[in-house]
């Protein structure tokens, strides 16, 4: 709900979410449209009114409320302020704030600038570059600074030797920090001669050392002296006490009381009391104030040394000062979008600009927003908000909802803390008191702000709001207003969901109360003036936002009034439009002009309450006479009412939703279609992918199969030559003694196992192909070698195989047996017929 009243020139705003109980207060003061008064050019003061209207200045408040230092808070007001940001500005400002996002969701890399004393360090910088000497105070913020900075250099660096990929994740920042100078001799020199509470230390130099031993020698003198008066003095009937007058030691006596003590008498009075300087302490104040003297003069020498050495390195040091400023603006941004959960939109240039800063950018690894349906790509929005929050709605949620759930944590710390001290809890009303204030958090998580969608088609120029009152329609136009605000200025929309939205040279917004503008022509004229200075100054490029748009006069004349104006931003004098109205003709532009869009806030009739939430495509229905029927109003005025109203007015309402309700459903379908067919297509490329994957698996098992074969014929093979080996040597060592005395009979025993080894592979071999295979003997015989192209029998495989290479020489052929290759001895083939 929005409610306004008029005091002057300013505009007291309330909003009140219904029955949610999320009430805030504002006040937005809406300079003239005279820019020469403020030496501003007319679109720019426009501008500002807008974006006042819009309380864009509690937005920037907010954000800068996250930065650390109060440098980087005024930057960060001033830059959010600077909305004639270009397209490449707004695409840098974005990426500066993910690279942000990145290295805060990095945890190692996070920049809290709450620690350094910029102010310091900037009036360091100013009385360095006139050449007065620094104070010890703004040597060691300098210090800080530099510190700082290496520290955060440091953690930079750790984290790209973690992992490469971090550099271009955390850029354009990379290059910031890491291009920052830092002079670590200078720090170190600081650090020498200032303590950490900004007094200079006694070794900074010797004369200092001396000087301030003399110091305190001197008082610690004066003080024995007082005290040995002061004790001398105790047996009379005044006090005494040691005063400092001006830096030198003195007593003071009670009020009009006389002392015998020798002295030059500095003060008297009634109600004062004496001071007295004794004559012993006199030439003793003397040497201590030529001593605090030296020691000044030995403080300022030290400092002046020290400020040359800053002065060196002033260039580096203001450079740094204004790095660490920029990165503050740049952190706090980071924060507050990731506080309020917002996400990175997808800025895009119109068709003529050319260009697209897509998500890619803002998101390296994250490709959610190609994702989503096709049905919502770049080439079918100009603007994609979906789950949409307000901005301040969601702050002052977020505090109340804090703020509840801190007194139940303290209302639980009480009854603890009572219960520890062993007090009565006979009286139940502690209880009572927490069991509402845990009522009254649930009521607020349950009372979470609505979020809004907007989905509008690149073909729509103007989109027109229509619904009840306090159903939101207001909100809905800042809502848009502030999100195009934000993403231009680098920050990140409040929105649960991927946001793609275009980037706005100007935003231009009339936003008042229908009520307060309808109470007076003055007003209503003023209302104009703003209207026609916006259709002056806005562009191809603008966004604008009119709230009850030819409000404020007779309904027929400010509908036709709407009805021009909206049709003139429809041509070319914005990229986008956005009016509520209460006037049904401008319903009916749709219709009749395809840049035009219909969408209403829903009401709930039953519990006779808004929603809050955008119906696209149908447009809104003055529910005052549904209402009244519901409030027990009587049936025969409800009556008369409706046949005032009209029944073809009626009529043309059902007709309107009816074609509203078949579009929507149409559209639902596509949808639906266009889901089931990228569906398929994914199940399409996933089954060729294991199709593939199949085939890959079948070969590979093939191989691993026949090298699995090779290797198991291979060991066979080996040992059967072992095991004819030992035959062999077994059957011979019979014959061996009989060798040494008649070598005849040795040749006919080995001839005679030859024979029988030949026969015993005739007869085994012939069981299995007797008309195809020749023993391995009769090759020997006839030393006959297999050729290239004939086909041998290997036994050990049991199979045929083709000769592709012959080595007479080793006595040894390669053969081609299926898939395989095998070296053979002569020994191991058959040849076949």
């Amino acid at each position: 709900m929005l409610s306004a009243a008029l005091f002057g020139n300013s505009v007291s705003i309330i909003y009140t979410l219904s029955i949610r109980s999320v009430r805030f207060k504002t006040r937005a003061f809406v300079r003239p449209l005279d820019a020469n008064s403020n030496g501003l050019t007319p679109k720019v003061s426009i501008q500002r009114d807008s974006l006042r209207v819009l309380e864009w200045d509690q937005v920037c408040d907010s954000v800068a409320s996250f930065a650390g230092t109060s440098l980087g808070r005024e930057a960060t007001k001033e830059k959010l302020w600077s909305f004639d940001q270009s397209y490449e500005e707004s695409r840098i400002l974005l990426s500066e704030t993910n690279a942000a996002v990145q290295m805060l969701k990095h945890g190692g890399c996070g920049m809290d600038f709450s620690g350094i004393d910029v102010i310091r360090v900037k009036s360091a910088i100013q009385h360095a570059s006139r050449g007065l000497p620094v104070s010890g105070n703004e040597a060691i913020a300098v210090a800080g600074l530099l510190q700082f900075v290496e520290t955060l250099q440091f953690n930079l660096k750790s984290a790209l030797k973690e992992d490469v990929d971090w550099y271009n994740h955390f850029m354009p920042l990379t290059e910031v920090i890491l291009e920052l100078v830092i002079n670590r001799q200078l720090i170190k020199s600081i650090h020498q001669v200032i303590d950490e509470d900004g007094s200079i230390k006694d070794s900074a130099s010797s004369n200092l050392k001396r000087s301030r031993d003399q110091l305190r020698m001197l008082e610690r003198k004066l003080h024995q002296l007082m005290d040995s008066l002061i004790r001398n003095a105790m047996n009379d009937t005044y006090s005494l006490e040691i005063s400092n007058i001006n830096g030198r030691l003195c007593l003071k006596s009670g009020t009009d009381q006389l002392t015998a003590i020798k002295g030059l008498l500095l003060s008297s009075g009634s109600g004062v009391g004496n001071l007295i300087e004794p004559l012993a302490a006199v030439p003793l104040n003397d040497e201590l104030q030529e001593a605090r003297a030296l020691v000044m003069k030995a403080e300022e020498d030290v400092l002046s040394a020290l400020t040359e050495k800053i002065r060196a390195d002033l260039d580096d040091i203001h450079n740094t000062l204004n790095g660490i400023v920029k990165l503050d603006v740049v952190n706090a941004r980071a924060k507050y979008s990731l506080s309020f959960g917002g996400t990175c939109p997808d800025l895009l240039f119109t068709e003529d600009q050319g260009g697209s800063f897509t998500s890619e950018e803002c998101y390296p690894q994250n490709k959610s927003f190609e994702a989503t349906s096709s049905y919502s790509t770049k080439q079918e929005w100009t603007l994609y908000l979906p789950k949409a929050y307000h901005p301040l709605l969601l702050k002052q949620y977020k505090q109340n909802l804090q703020k509840a759930r801190k007194d139940v944590n303290e209302a639980i710390a009480e009854l603890r803390r009572r219960k520890f001290q062993g007090e009565n809890m006979a009286s139940r009303k502690p209880d009572v008191h927490l069991v509402s204030l845990q009522m009254k958090v649930a009521k607020l998580e349950e009372a979470h702000p609505v979020a809004v969608d907007f989905f509008v088609t690149k073909k729509t120029r103007v989109l027109v709001i229509t619904g009840p009152n306090t159903g939101g329609k207001t909100i809905c136009l800042k809502t848009v207003g502030l999100a195009a605000m934000m993403a231009k200025s680098g920050l990140y929309v409040l929105a649960s969901e991927p946001v793609q939205m275009p980037w706005f040279d100007f935003i231009f917004a009339d936003i008042g109360d229908e009520q307060s503008l309808s109470q007076s022509l003055s007003t209503f004229s003023g209302h104009l003036k703003q209207i026609s200075a916006i259709l002056s100054q806005s562009t191809s490029k603008s966004l604008v936002l009119l709230d009850e748009v030819g409000a404020g006069t007779n309904p027929l004349e400010g509908a036709a009034l709407g009805m021009s104006l909206l049709e003139s931003f429809a041509e070319t004098r914005a990229l986008l439009a956005i009016a509520t109205t209460h006037h049904g003709e401008l319903k009916t532009l749709k219709y009749s002009n395809g840049a035009f869009e219909n969408a209403s806030v829903e009401f709930d009739e039953v519990n006779l309450k808004p929603t809050y939430k955008i119906l696209w495509g149908v447009p809104g229905r003055s529910n005052a006479i549904n209402i009244a029927k519901r409030l027990g109003l009587p049936s025969i005025i409800i009556e008369n009412a409706r046949e005032l109203y009209g029944t073809a007015s009626e009529e043309i309402n059902g007709v309107i939703i009816d074609m509203e309700r078949f579009k929507q459903d149409f559209e639902e379908h596509i949808r639906q279609a266009q889901h089931y067919l990228n569906l398929s297509r994914k199940l399409n490329k996933d089954l060729l992918a294991a199709k593939k994957k199949i085939t890959e698996h079948g070969i590979t098992q093939s191989y691993q199969k026949m090298h699995a074969i090779s290797d198991v014929a291979a060991r066979a093979r080996s040992l059967l030559h072992k095991k004819l080996r030992q035959l062999r040597v077994s059957t011979m060592q019979p014959s061996q003694h009989t060798a040494t005395a008649n070598g005849q009979h040795t040749i006919e025993i080995n001839d005679q196992h030859q024979a029988a080894d030949k026969s015993q592979h005739s007869t085994t071999d012939g069981r299995e192909r007797p008309d195809l295979c020749l023993k391995q003997s009769q090759l020997d015989k006839s030393k006959e070698l297999p050729k290239v192209g004939d086909l041998v029998r290997v036994s050990s495989l049991g199979k045929n195989a083709t000769v592709i290479k012959v080595e007479a020489s080793k006595e040894e052929i390669i053969v081609q047996a299926s898939n395989m290759k095998l070296r053979l001895k002569l020994s191991d083939i058959e040849t076949c017929r």
